[in-house]
């Protein structure tokens, strides 16, 4: 770690530098929390980061405008955190309500997408996950010609995935937010992907993908059950699918609350879904019983597919 912060061309170093002047001791947490991740982590995180950068000199914006973001949000996190302890509940209760205030905001979602951009890789939870996808997806490579990333953000995730499946493998996302879009657009340098700026709900019924990534979808509807049912119908007989959903984290835009992993496994299993292998990640380092006493938030992902029925009987 020491040679990465100490290296001024860094751009973890600076974006750690500017966290510490502006907010010390979320600054000193994180960089207890970076000591002990390994060179991996910081090959990744500085590749991204750096091309978070120059996105951001493209739009006329230095680097700490990114960070600005990133504590604007991580503050706002706070104040919903302290609201969904009080109350038992998230303060978003429909996706029109969130659709209108946030996703169809571009000031708003300006400071939510590049926010989360530094959280993928300052929150332990966060980079749990990234960690978990790039580590899995490789195993179903070879069964891998059509990828579908559904709600794709920054595109940190199907930029990953675009590194690891083979060449010829085709891509695309949708995103409902135009600014989620734009975003992706000049955040991934392959030019294999696709975009679609629409509900996923709208977009073509006969479309089949041999996968489909969900990364932090279901939280955001009334109704998860649904979009499991699409993601269901859009995969081919042999298809698998990356689902991953928070427990108990309170944001702006958070609708359906999970109270326990269980009840996303439960969720899942009746959805018609096998996990083959999944992860989970507090975003503190307690003992469970302490953490699910005081709701600590939890990322669960998992690579799933579709369960299939028996074949009938001769």
């Amino acid at each position: 770690m020491a040679s990465w912060l100490a290296d001024d061309s860094s751009v973890l170093a600076r974006t750690l530098r500017r966290i510490h002047e502006r907010e010390p001791k979320y600054g000193s947490k994180l960089e207890n929390e970076l000591a002990r991740r390994d060179y991996a982590f910081f090959e990744r995180a500085e590749r991204f980061l750096t091309r978070f950068e120059g996105f951001l000199a493209g739009q006329g914006k230095p680097l700490d405008h990114g960070i600005d973001c990133h504590l604007k949000l991580y503050s706002a996190m706070v104040e919903e955190r302290k609201d969904f302890l009080r109350s038992g509940r998230y303060a978003s209760s429909s996706f029109a309500e969130v659709e209108q205030r946030v996703y169809a905001n571009p000031e708003i979602m300006e400071y939510y997408m590049y926010g989360l951009v530094f959280s993928q890789f300052l929150w332990k939870e966060q980079y749990a996950r990234l960690e978990f996808f790039c580590n899995g997806l490789p195993l179903y490579r070879p069964q891998i010609d059509s990828y579908l990333e559904l709600g794709g953000g920054h595109a940190m995730y199907i930029s990953s995935a675009a590194d690891i499946l083979r060449p010829n493998t085709h891509f695309e996302l949708i995103d409902i937010s135009a600014t989620s879009i734009d975003v992706a657009r000049a955040m991934s340098p392959d030019g294999r992907i696709q975009y679609h700026l629409c509900n996923v709900f709208d977009f073509p019924a006969d479309r089949k993908y041999d996968f489909v990534v969900a990364g932090e979808i279901l939280e955001h509807l009334e109704e998860p059950r649904k979009l499991l049912a699409r993601i269901r119908d859009m995969l081919t007989p042999q298809g698998h699918a990356f689902i991953s959903t928070p427990v108990n984290a309170a944001t702006v835009d958070h609708i359906y609350l999970f109270n326990h992993a269980r009840e996303i496994r439960e969720m899942l299993n009746s959805e018609g879904f096998v996990i083959e292998s999944e992860a989970t990640r507090y975003a503190e380092d307690v003992p469970e019983v302490k953490a699910e006493k005081l709701k600590v938030p939890q990322m669960f992902a998992a690579f799933v597919r579709v369960d299939q029925p028996p074949a009938p009987s001769a």
